[in-house]
């Protein structure tokens, strides 16, 4: 037994000692680290924005004074300034490289991954509704799940011809179709999916404080108002964009560090910066028709995104950027189950059938709440990695993924 405990320490001891090292391994190494940091800092993102929305509970105090109304209120329009559809963005992004690099392992051993993929993109959708129960009408992963399906016939196209059906997606072929009907007929308007009485639905339900009506009507309404508003947003055709200009990312290995990427890293910063400013401008003139609106706010976000990635990229080739994004890591390496786990802490702490705190906490508040709430699950992250070589949801799913499969047929932990 003393044995066995030893042991035990001994190897929780070489856990802490490679998490604290992982910023600081050679590019070489089979971990990417930059992209686990990068999708840190994507879900942290994604976290506060949930919390200073309330998880779209549309319920805050009146503010006691003008002061404090026009302080919460400036803070929050500069908080998803920042963030709002961009974070989404780049797990987007960072979801095309996971599948180059989950193909290309399996292409290595002679296995097209193709079959397995689609498996695990319904583990997702599993997921997605344990995920959607505690979040009305704001799950994303069911979106992913379903546009990621697209990455399989994809998967053997030549990289030009993937960058071409990139560009096709993200410049919202659909939001162009409707602009050109209202020109021809400027009576026409897009057919409405019922997004906002389906988010009025929602509101009602979590409002009474039921715990099992409130996710019923998660599960059903709520998944079906993500999806309406995902294609009233333009999202529907930005996803599949950015899953494939994420898979060319992969396949061309502009995540390692060397000098001819951050050339590319550099260059890209500077044309998405130019970009963000060009199209913010544009889709800030007034009575621009709602579909072309659509269309610039979705190439800005996508530009600012570039902004963000690529940022994060070059200064990551930095020491001292590495060691102060330590946290990232872990928190990336287990990003969906901090994705999940923070719908469910956001629901227990504003929602009428647990603490109900959404009418007491303003925009500040609510930040304030996000972050206590990401310092616990960050100390979770890193509790848990020094013992299990997965996150608690990843591992279920990387053991759903390959059941069934010969010993030989599973990948190497990442």
């Amino acid at each position: 037994m003393v044995y066995r405990w030893l042991l035990l320490k001994q190897r929780r001891s070489v856990r802490r000692t490679i998490i604290a090292m992982e910023p600081l391994l050679s590019p070489d190494s089979k971990r990417i680290y930059v992209v686990d940091a990068l999708r840190g800092f994507a879900v942290m993102a994604i976290m506060l924005l949930h919390f200073l929305e309330h998880f779209i509970y549309n319920s805050y105090p009146v503010a006691s004074s003008p002061v404090m109304e026009a302080a919460n209120q400036q803070f929050k329009d500069a908080f998803f300034f920042l963030f709002a559809g961009k974070s989404y963005t780049i797990f987007a992004l960072l979801f095309g490289f996971t599948f180059a690099i989950q193909y290309r392992n399996q292409a290595r051993k002679g296995r097209d991954f193709a079959g397995r993929f689609v498996w695990r993109m319904c583990l997702l959708a599993v997921f997605a509704c344990m995920n959607a129960v505690f979040f009305p009408g704001g799950d994303v992963l069911l979106t992913f799940a379903i546009a990621g399906l697209l990455l399989v016939p994809c998967r053997r196209l030549k990289t030009s011809t993937l960058v071409v059906l990139s560009l096709f997606f993200l410049a919202q072929p659909l939001e162009w179709a409707y602009a050109a009907a209202q020109w021809v007929n400027p009576g026409w308007a897009p057919p409405s999916l019922a997004v906002a009485e389906s988010y009025a639905a929602l509101k009602t339900a979590v409002d009474t404080g039921n715990f099992w009506l409130m996710a019923w009507e998660n599960l059903t309404v709520g998944q079906w108002a993500s999806l309406a508003w995902g294609i009233e947003a333009g999202r529907l055709m930005q996803a599949p964009g950015l899953f494939l200009l994420g898979f060319v990312l992969g396949r061309q290995d502009f995540f390692l560090r060397n000098d001819r990427n951050a050339m590319f890293w550099t260059r890209g910063m500077l044309l998405s910066l130019a970009g963000a400013v060009a199209f913010y401008v544009v889709m800030s003139l007034p009575d621009l028709p709602a579909p072309v609106h659509t269309v610039f706010t979705m190439w800005h976000n996508v530009c600012f995104t570039g902004v963000w990635v690529a940022g994060f990229v070059l200064l990551y080739r930095l020491e001292y950027f590495r060691k102060v994004t330590v946290p990232l890591l872990t928190y990336g390496r287990m990003s969906l189950t901090n994705y999940v786990s923070q719908s469910l802490i956001g629901s227990l702490i504003f929602f009428p059938y647990a603490l109900g705190l959404a009418p007491y906490c303003g925009y500040l508040a609510s930040f304030a709440i996000g972050c206590a709430a990401m310092a616990g699950q960050i100390w979770f992250c890193r509790w848990w990695l020094e013992r299990h070589r997965y996150g608690v949801l990843e591992g279920l799913w990387h053991r759903a993924t390959w059941m069934g499969a010969g010993k030989a047929a599973k990948p190497e932990a990442r």
